[in-house]
């Protein structure tokens, strides 16, 4: 995994955890702003997204971005997909679960995905075809075969029905506020599933390649490839993973 296209990006990410973490002792003097009605933004999410489009574009200033806090700029087909923050709610309030998620796509296939804890120093890294990593170590998802033993993340945002039956379902159910973390931990196995409904490409498309060359399967609720439109995922282990499509398509 040596591309120089994954080591910027790794490069990018830990650069980024380096800004984030001189701040996080101190966070009350971080300036915040509503985006949207419960979606908030911070001076440190959009400092660390521009450090990483200037690092990118040193190297390759035709690539096109797709960034959260500063949007699209258009470039050729290469396109890298930018969360600097992703758990900002838990960076505000000093809450240690949130990670920098960075994807790189061609032609809309993501090619190289990193997902990076600051806090925890743990970097989760794939390259289609590569297999993926968390620092130096291959890492697979899980094999919990049965829906009633899994640990299953979610962020899933106005279905209360669908994750109480979920939860009453599985063996306990997690709801941490960084869905590209939460993925990265289904890739290792730390996770056994997740599921998320309404989420952003930035969120979910590093995460997606993580599981997936991991050994995992990703897909929307109806087993299909639509999620990166839409942000209804759900991922696990194959023999998981279909209980609980069943349970989702139940209720």
């Amino acid at each position: 995994m040596q591309e120089p296209i994954i080591n910027i990006a790794i490069t990018a990410a830990r650069k980024g955890g380096e800004t984030i973490m001189r701040v996080l002792d101190r966070v009350d003097s971080v300036k915040i702003a509503e985006k949207a009605p419960n979606d908030f933004v911070t001076e440190i999410d959009r400092r660390v997204e521009s450090d990483i489009i200037t690092l990118i574009q040193k190297s390759y200033p035709d690539h096109s971005i797709l960034g959260e806090e500063y949007g699209e700029q258009p470039g050729n087909d290469y396109q890298w997909i930018i969360d600097p923050i992703d758990g900002t709610r838990n960076f505000i309030h000093g809450f240690p679960y949130f990670s920098i998620s960075i994807a790189f796509a061609y032609k809309n296939r993501i090619e190289h995905g990193v997902v990076y804890d600051p806090v925890r120093q743990e970097l989760f890294a794939a390259s289609r075809g590569k297999g993926a990593r968390l620092n130096d170590r291959k890492i697979r998802v899980g094999k919990q075969k049965q829906l009633k033993t899994c640990l299953i993340g979610t962020e899933s945002h106005g279905a209360a029905t669908l994750i109480s039956k979920i939860g009453s379902a599985c063996g306990d159910l997690r709801h941490l506020g960084s869905a590209a973390l939460d993925l990265a931990y289904v890739a290792s196995g730390r996770l056994d599933g997740f599921f998320g409904h309404g989420l952003k490409i930035w969120d979910i498309a590093a995460g997606v390649l993580l599981i997936r060359e991991a050994g995992g399967i990703v897909c929307d609720p109806y087993g299909s490839e639509d999620f990166l439109k839409d942000g209804d995922i759900v991922a696990g282990n194959p023999a998981m993973l279909r209980q609980l499509l069943k349970l989702i398509a139940e209720n």
